[in-house]
C-alpha cells in the first residue's frame, strides 16, 4: 500500500541541500517518489510500507547529516465505523485527535520563533558589521595602539569574529557537517570566503600591521546572507499563516449527544458515528449527514453559491458550513483528516511543497554549482599566484569568486516566489493546484467561469418591486415584507430587509412567525395574515395568480431573478424580485480576455433560462447550465479533448476538481 508522508527537515542552507536529500530518497527501495522544498524546508515521500518504513526514510536524511521533525499533521486519524456513541471512557478520542489543527497551529508557531530569532540575529550582526565597515571605507585611524598596532585594527577584529564565527557559525557547522560526507553545498561557499578574508587579514596583521585588510568583506558577507535568511523566514511564515487561517475556518468545539445529554467536546475529540446537535448560527463541526431536523445551511464558503442549501433527514453536510434557521441533530460521518475542510488544507500545502518544473531546473544548476565553483576558486589561485608570484595577491580574487558565486537567489527565488504567491492566494480565496499549473497559465486558450459568486456579487438584492393590487404600492409591499421577513435569518429575506432600510421605511414587530423551509415565511402583522413565499407555497396557500401575475412572474425569472409574492389575508399584493446582480468588473474582464484571443464559458447548476440571462449580460455566448459540482470537471475535459488548454475559474471549494 502506497502512503504519503510529510515531514520537516532542520539544516538545509542551500538547494543544494534539498537535491542531495532528494536523490538519496529515491534511491530508498519502495519509495516511488519524492519532493524536498528547500524554501519551506519540508519532504513529500510517497512509499510502499510493504517495503520501506517511515523511520527507514527518516534514516536516510540523519545520515545526510540533517534533522528530521515529523509532522504531527500527517499522523492518521484513527476511526471505527462501529464506534458506540456512548463510549466515553478515559483516553477513547485521543486516537482520533486530527493532528491537521495541531500541526497547522506549531507550524505557524514555530516559523515566528524563526523569524524573530532570524531577525534579533540580523540586526545584531548588522550593528557589529558598520563600525567594521565606517573603518575600512573611510581609513579611521587612532592615535592608540594596542600590542604595536592600531586600535582601529583591534576594533575590526573583534568585531568581524563576532560577525563571521559568532553569528554565522550556521555556515561554518553546515560545511563541516557537508565535509563529513564529502559533500558541499552553499554553507561550503560562505564559509570558506568568509573564513578565508577573515584569517588572511589577522594573518597579514601579526606579521606585517600594514596592507589592505579584509574584515569587512567577511562581515558584510556574513550579516548581507543572514538578512536574506531573514526575510526567506518571514516568506515561509506567511505560507504557514495561510494554512492556519484556512484551518480557523473550522468549529473548535463541538455539542454530542451522549446518554441523551449534550455534552461540548473539542472537535478533535469528535469520532465517526457520535450524534451531533448543531444550533442555529453554529458551524458544522465535522463532515457528515443529517440524523434530524430540518434547515438551511449557508455553504458558501465550500460551494461559492450564495443561495442557501435546505438540508432534509440523510442530506449530506460539510464542516465549517453555517446552519442558519433550524436546530439539526447530524451523525458525524468523516473527522480531522478525512473532511473536506482538512483536504483544501492538504491541497494548498502540497502546492506549496511540490515543486513546479521550472523549480526543478533551479535546484538541478544550483546542486552542480558548488563544486564547479570551488573548483574555479581553487584555478583563480592558483592563475594568479603564477602570474604575480603573491599568496596574498590570489587568495583574495579566489575568496571574491566563492563569497560572489553563492547560488542564494537561484535556489531561492523560484520556490519563494511559489510558496508565498499559494499562500497568499489561498488567503484571497484562490487555491492554487500546484507549482505547474502556475506555469501553463501563459497557454491558456478558454477560461471558464463559475457563475454565483465568481460572475456575480455572490450576495442577493432586490431589483424589482411590482405592485398587483390598485391601491397598494411599491413601498407599501417593501414595508410589510421587510417586517415579516426581518424575523429570518435566510439571505433572500436580508435582502428585503436591507432594501426596506436603505428606503428608510418603517420595520414592524410581527406575531406568529414561521419559517416554511424551501418555500417562504408567514407572519402576523396588525392582525392581518402576511405570506411571502416562491409559487410552490402561493399554491398550497391556495393563492392563485391571475394572467398578469404569471406574465410578470415569468419575465422576471426570465431575467434570472428569484421571485417571491407578497400576500395579505390570501390576497396577492406584488411581487418582489431579487437576484445575485454581475459584478460592476465582470464583463470588463471577460472583454479583456477576449481581446487577448482567448474564449470565455461559463458553468452553472442555475437553470438554463437564468444562465444565459447572466451570460448575455456579460458578452459569454458558451454556457453550461443545470451542471451538478461533481459533473464540471468532466465539461472542463471534454474541451480539455478538443484540443484546448482550459483554466477554470471559481469561488467554491466544489470547484477545486475542475
Amino acid at each position: 500500500m502506497v502512503k504519503t508522508v510529510n515531514f520537516n527537515i532542520s539544516g538545509m542552507h542551500c538547494a543544494s541541500c534539498s537535491i542531495k536529500n532528494e536523490r538519496s530518497l529515491l534511491k530508498l527501495p519502495g519509495v516511488k517518489s519524492a519532493s524536498v522544498n528547500f524554501a519551506l524546508r519540508k519532504a513529500s515521500v510517497d512509499y510502499d510500507e510493504s517495503i520501506v518504513a517511515e523511520n527507514q526514510i527518516y534514516g536516510v536524511i540523519e545520515k545526510n547529516g540533517y534533522q528530521v521533525i515529523p509532522e504531527q499533521a500527517s499522523s492518521p486519524v484513527v476511526s471505527t465505523p462501529g464506534h458506540s456513541p456512548e463510549a466515553d471512557s478515559p483516553g477513547h478520542h485521543e486516537m482520533g485527535m486530527p493532528a491537521d489543527a495541531t500541526g497547522a497551529s506549531l507550524a505557524s508557531l514555530a516559523a515566528a520563533q524563526e523569524v524573530a530569532a532570524a531577525k534579533k540575529k540580523t540586526i545584531w550582526a548588522i550593528a557589529c558589521t558598520v563600525p567594521v565597515l565606517l573603518i575600512a571605507m573611510l581609513s579611521l585611524s587612532s592615535p592608540f595602539f594596542f600590542l604595536g598596532r592600531d586600535l582601529t585594527l583591534w576594533i575590526q577584529v573583534v568585531l568581524s569574529m563576532v560577525v563571521i564565527i559568532g553569528f554565522g557559525w550556521e555556515f561554518h557547522s553546515g560545511m563541516v557537517r557537508q565535509l563529513r560526507f564529502l559533500s558541499a553545498n552553499m554553507d561550503t561557499l560562505i564559509s570558506i570566503g568568509t573564513l578565508a578574508a577573515l584569517i588572511y587579514s589577522v594573518v597579514l596583521m601579526v606579521l606585517d600591521g600594514n596592507g589592505d585588510f579584509y574584515f569587512e568583506t567577511g562581515a558584510v558577507i556574513t550579516a548581507l546572507i543572514l538578512l536574506g535568511r531573514y526575510f526567506e523566514a518571514k516568506s515561509r511564515g506567511q505560507a504557514s499563516e495561510a494554512i492556519e487561517k484556512l484551518m480557523q475556518l473550522g468549529a473548535k468545539t463541538a455539542r454530542v449527544l451522549r446518554k441523551n445529554q449534550e455534552i461540548e467536546i473539542p472537535i478533535e475529540q469528535v469520532q465517526v458515528g457520535d450524534l451531533l446537535v448543531v444550533r442555529p448560527g453554529e458551524k458544522m463541526p465535522v463532515d457528515g449527514k443529517v440524523a434530524k431536523g430540518s434547515s438551511s445551511v449557508d455553504e458558501s464558503m465550500l460551494t461559492g453559491e450564495s443561495m442557501p442549501v435546505t438540508k432534509h433527514p440523510n442530506d449530506d453536510i460539510f464542516g465549517a458550513t453555517i446552519n442558519i434557521s433550524g436546530s439539526l441533530v447530524m451523525k458525524a460521518t468523516k473527522v480531522g483528516k478525512d473532511t473536506v475542510l482538512a483536504q483544501i488544507v492538504k491541497m494548498v500545502s502540497d502546492a506549496q511543497t511540490k515543486k513546479a518544473p521550472i523549480q526543478k531546473l533551479a535546484d538541478t544548476v544550483s546542486g552542480i554549482f558548488v563544486p564547479i565553483v570551488l573548483g574555479i576558486a581553487v584555478l583563480t589561485t592558483v592563475i594568479w599566484y603564477l602570474v604575480t608570484g603573491d599568496i596574498s595577491q590570489s587568495i583574495i580574487p579566489a575568496v571574491a569568486v566563492v563569497v560572489i558565486a553563492c547560488p542564494c537567489a537561484l535556489g531561492l527565488a523560484t520556490p519563494t516566489a511559489i510558496m508565498v504567491g499559494t499562500g497568499l492566494g489561498a488567503q484571497r480565496g484562490i487555491l492554487i493546484k500546484n507549482g505547474e499549473s502556475l506555469e501553463k497559465c501563459k497557454k491558456i486558450d478558454v477560461v471558464m467561469f463559475d457563475k454565483t459568486g465568481t460572475l456575480t456579487q455572490g450576495k442577493p438584492r432586490v431589483t424589482d418591486v411590482l405592485s398587483l393590487r390598485q391601491g397598494t404600492t411599491t413601498e407599501d409591499i417593501l414595508k410589510l415584507a421587510g417586517s415579516v421577513e426581518n424575523s429570518s435569518e435566510h439571505p433572500l429575506a436580508r435582502a428585503v430587509v436591507n432594501a426596506a432600510k436603505e428606503r428608510k421605511l418603517a420595520i414592524k414587530e410581527v406575531e406568529a412567525f414561521k419559517n416554511i423551509e424551501g418555500k417562504g415565511v408567514k407572519a402576523n402583522l396588525q392582525r392581518n395574515l402576511i405570506i411571502i413565499g416562491n409559487s410552490l407555497l402561493m399554491k398550497e396557500t391556495g393563492i392563485n395568480l391571475d394572467a398578469k401575475a404569471r406574465t410578470a412572474w415569468d419575465q422576471l425569472e426570465g431575467q434570472a431573478k428569484t421571485v417571491v409574492g407578497v400576500t395579505r389575508n390570501k390576497y396577492l399584493l406584488g411581487l418582489i424580485a431579487i437576484a445575485d446582480i454581475a459584478k460592476d468588473d465582470a464583463r470588463d474582464a471577460v472583454r479583456q480576455l477576449h481581446e487577448q484571443g482567448i474564449q470565455t464559458a461559463m458553468i452553472t447548476g442555475d437553470n438554463q433560462k437564468t444562465a444565459v440571462a447572466i451570460g448575455s449580460q456579460l458578452g459569454i455566448t458558451t454556457i453550461f447550465a443545470q451542471v451538478l459540482p461533481q459533473d464540471k470537471a468532466e465539461k472542463v475535459k471534454g474541451l480539455q479533448d478538443q484540443g484546448l488548454k482550459v483554466a477554470f475559474v471559481g469561488d467554491g471549494i466544489n470547484d477545486a476538481p475542475a
